[in-house]
């Protein structure tokens, strides 16, 4: 069983003495929503209804008609006899709620019920909320499960809190790390690049160290991210959001990464294809970066929202998309130019994985920052290097400038960690503890 952060999510959610609310988790399909919620629930809970409503569609019928907390017991209880309801002590576990919209509804009424806890999970949950009569807003805790970050794979690799309090107690004292566990940090990290996060390509990784098997279940999930599109997506929408999903491989292989509609279809604008980029977005398989008119706060303030680069949500995903011998070549080091994309898409997707909204800030042709965050109460420029390379003409130019509001910088590299008067210098590998 691969160990998920969202393990202690749960646990806080669940140990809260009032006014709890039923708890939605969305996210990606096959990040791991079902697999840990049920492991959650084995371990916390003496009574478990499970309804999945992919799996099972007659569910649905317990949802029809009235929706109080009374008539969906008494369903549950004649629909799962050899269960008996613990005050306290039962969870209802509405999984693929998506396909049922009338269970979305009924969270509103569940809420007002002490006696079970209520979890939801599902994929798309943005894209059909209009399929539910009456959205429940207000009455949900929503939380939003990724696929596995650098961390998470780690611990699936066999390594625990010995070796990782090692990186991390470097990080906090900006201390170089040992040389030796350096370079096989590094490795490790090129290997979660090919990889990436989904747990059964993650778990079929752990088990065998075989990267053919990996190629096979991220095209199988890739495909069925397209297939998603053609049973979700409304009818006139779904040539143009697969050709906008197609088209992201070469959008981030482009030296120009702010997204081109062009790109998708030559002459094409947004005003075609905006609805479809935002339907990957909201089924949280894209990321979006926007430009900054300006460096400073509050950030979101700065947003253009007109101008921005999109990244794949896992970066092992994004590498099956090309021809094959690309993950050899990403762990060689022999992909040349467009390594660097690779490296700059990896880092927005661990961002997106610590709550992070995406900016960059590229003000002239001659001058970009790949990001901008808010770090320790300021604003703060980030470069991604995917060797070596310590020049930081992009840092230097807006770091300490009248005209913009960043006194600090973090450079991701394959450098040791140290520091150059304002510039942070970090290895890739610890961009999970930013």
């Amino acid at each position: 069983m691969l160990k998920r952060k969202i393990e202690a999510s749960l646990k806080t959610w669940k140990d809260k003495k009032a006014n709890k609310l039923p708890l939605v988790v969305g996210g990606a399909r096959q990040v791991g929503k079902t697999t840990s919620i049920l492991e959650f629930a084995k371990e916390s809970y003496a009574c478990v209804f499970n309804l999945n409503f992919i799996e099972h569609p007659e569910y649905s019928s317990i949802f029809e008609g009235a929706l109080d907390p009374g008539t969906i017991l008494s369903k549950l209880s004649f629909s799962f006899p050899d269960k008996q309801m613990v005050p306290g002590r039962t969870l209802i576990f509405l999984d693929e709620i998506q396909a049922c919209p009338n269970a979305r509804a009924s969270l509103k009424f569940l809420a007002e019920d002490a006696r079970f806890d209520v979890i939801a999970s599902g994929t798309l949950l943005g894209l059909n909320y209009q399929q539910v009569s009456s959205f429940p807003v207000g009455y949900i805790e929503e939380m939003e499960m990724c696929s596995m970050d650098f961390e998470e794979f780690l611990w699936a690799l066999g390594y625990g809190e010995t070796q990782l309090s090692v990186i991390r107690e470097c990080f906090e004292l900006r201390r170089p790390v040992d040389s030796h566990i350096h370079k096989l940090m590094l490795d490790l990290f090129r290997q979660y690049m090919v990889v990436g996060g989904m747990p059964r390509v993650v778990d079929s990784y752990a088990s065998a160290r075989d990267y053919a098997p990996v190629l096979a279940l991220q095209r199988g999930i890739v495909s069925g991210y397209r297939a998603d599109v053609i049973k979700y997506a409304d009818r006139r929408d779904k040539a143009k959001i697969v050709s906008c999903f197609n088209s992201l491989p070469g959008q981030l292989a482009k030296d120009y990464k702010k997204f081109q509609f062009s790109f998708v279809e030559k002459g094409s604008g947004s005003r075609k294809y905006g609805g479809a980029l935002n339907w990957l977005q909201d089924a949280s398989i894209a990321a979006f970066c926007y430009n900054l008119s300006l460096p400073s706060f509050p950030l979101a303030g700065f947003r253009q929202d007109n101008e921005f680069k999109v990244y794949f949500r896992d970066t092992g995903l994004l590498v099956s998309m090309y021809e094959d011998g690309t993950a050899m070549r990403v762990m060689s080091g022999e992909l040349g130019i467009f390594k660097g994309a690779l490296y700059e898409n990896i880092i927005a997707e661990t961002f997106c994985k610590n709550k992070r909204p995406l900016y960059y800030f590229s003000p002239s042709s001659g001058l970009e920052i790949d990001f901008v965050i808010d770090w320790q109460g300021f604003p703060c420029a980030v470069e991604v290097k995917s060797g070596e390379n310590n020049k930081s003409k992009s840092l230097n130019a807006v770091i300490g400038n009248s005209r913009y509001d960043i006194t600090k910088g973090i450079r991701l590299s394959t450098r040791n960690i140290g520091e150059e008067g304002a510039i942070l210098s970090l290895p890739l590998y610890m961009a999970f503890l930013i």
